[in-house]
């Protein structure tokens, strides 16, 4: 069986590498990431990853902004994004969803299930 590939894009340096290693406990999971919108839209067209992890606020380009910029590129439109965020109220998670997202985990998040969360998405997209 071939890993699953997730991108992880988080300008925060530590938070990234917490999220990389969480993710890469699971031998299942090839993970790469980037620090901003600009990168993840060219690692993504190149990489092709089944599922993006993406952070809500960036400079620069934020989540939302590279989300509407991957759905605008033939090669990453069908990417699920599952955008990691601290702004979990009621009508941002509703607005996150209304914009495409599959789904949006909340910051800070537990680390030793962020993986099975990542697989259980992966997964139900497969079948």
């Amino acid at each position: 069986m071939s890993k699953s590939r997730v991108l992880y894009v988080d300008d925060d340096p530590d938070i990234r590498e917490i999220t990389v290693m969480s993710l890469e406990l699971d031998e299942d999971l090839e993970v790469q990431s980037c620090e901003c919108g600009q990168d993840a839209l060219k690692v993504a067209r190149e990489w092709q990853p089944d599922l993006i992890l993406l952070d809500v606020m960036m400079p620069e380009m934020d989540g939302p902004q590279t989300l509407a910029a991957l759905q605008e590129i033939e090669e990453t439109k069908d990417i699920p994004v599952i955008f990691i965020t601290a702004r979990t109220q009621h009508y941002e998670v509703e607005r996150f969803m209304q914009l495409g997202a599959a789904d949006v985990i909340a910051k800070p998040f537990d680390p030793e299930a962020l993986a099975d969360l990542v697989t259980q998405h992966i997964q139900k997209r497969a079948s």
